[in-house]
C-alpha cells in the first residue's frame, strides 16, 4: 500500500487540469442539500417540536411546573435523527457517484468529469437500490456495535468504508447486482488497513480547519481531494483486483 503522501499526489494528479469540473461536481449536490434543508428538513423539525409542544400531555407538564425537557425534547431528537439519516443517505449518493468517477479516470477509463451528469450517477437504476440498501444496513451495523462503546462503532465503520466501491466494481464488471451484505462483508479486505485509512483522514485535518476559516467555501476544492485520494487508496488496496 502506498504512502498518504503518495496517494495524495496521484489525487492531484487526476484533479490536475480537471479542478474546475470537480469543484462544480460538488458544487450540485452541495446547492441541493441546502435546499432540502431549507425547504423540507428545518420545517419538519420545527412542525414536529411544534406538535409536540402544544400537545395537552405536554401542556400539562409545563402547567405543573416541570419544564418541557420530556416530551419535547424527545420528539425533537427524532425528529433530528431522522434529518441526519436523510441527509447522511444523500450525502452518501453523491459522494459514491463522484467517488466512482475519480475511481475511473485514476484506472484511466476516462479522461474528463461532467459535472452534471457524474454527480448523479449513483441516482440511477441499479445503483440507487445498492447505495440505499448499503447505507442502511451499515448505518445499523455501526449502530448496534456503538452501543458497546464508540471506538467499536467507529472501527466498524472504517471495515465497511469499500462497500460501495466493492458494490460498483462487481456490477460494472460482471453487469450482475452484488447481494448488499456481501459488498459489506466484502469490505473486510480492509483488514490490516483500517489504520492507514484513519491516519489519511488524519491528514486533511490541516485542509479542514482552512475550509471552516474560509465559511465552508473550502470545501469545494477540498471534498474533490479527499474523494480523489479516497478512490486511489481503494484501487491499491492489495488483492483488491483479485477480489472481484
Amino acid at each position: 500500500m502506498k504512502s498518504s503522501g503518495e496517494l495524495k499526489l496521484e489525487a492531484k494528479q487526476m484533479l490536475q487540469g480537471r479542478w474546475k469540473d470537480a469543484v462544480l461536481m460538488n458544487l450540485i449536490p452541495t446547492v441541493i442539500g441546502i435546499a432540502i434543508a431549507a425547504i423540507i428538513i428545518i420545517p419538519l423539525i420545527a412542525i414536529i417540536g411544534g406538535v409536540a409542544f402544544f400537545s395537552p400531555e405536554t401542556l400539562d407538564t409545563v402547567s405543573n411546573g416541570m419544564g418541557n425537557n420530556g416530551d419535547v425534547s424527545w420528539t425533537a431528537q427524532i425528529g433530528n435523527q431522522g434529518g441526519g439519516i436523510l441527509s447522511g443517505l444523500l450525502t452518501t449518493i453523491f459522494v459514491s457517484g463522484m467517488s466512482w468517477t475519480f475511481l475511473d479516470i485514476y484506472r484511466g477509463k476516462r479522461v474528463d468529469i461532467n459535472p452534471l451528469s457524474d454527480v448523479f450517477r449513483a441516482f440511477k437504476s441499479p445503483f440507487l437500490v445498492g447505495v440505499v440498501c448499503i447505507y442502511l444496513l451499515s448505518t445499523i451495523f455501526i449502530g448496534l456495535w456503538s452501543l458497546l462503546l464508540l471506538i467499536p462503532g467507529i472501527i466498524k465503520s472504517y471495515s465497511y468504508a469499500q462497500a460501495n466501491f466493492i458494490y460498483y466494481d462487481i456490477l460494472e464488471g460482471t453487469g450482475q447486482k452484488p447481494g448488499y451484505l456481501e459488498c459489506i462483508t466484502a469490505s473486510r479486505l480492509m483488514n490490516g488497513y483500517k489504520g492507514q485509512l484513519f491516519w489519511l483522514d488524519l491528514s486533511f485535518i490541516g485542509w479542514h480547519i482552512l475550509a471552516v476559516l474560509t465559511c465552508g467555501i473550502g470545501y469545494l476544492w477540498l471534498n474533490p481531494y479527499i474523494y480523489a485520494t479516497k478512490a486511489a487508496f481503494y484501487n491499491n488496496l492489495p488483492n483488491e483486483a483479485e477480489t472481484f
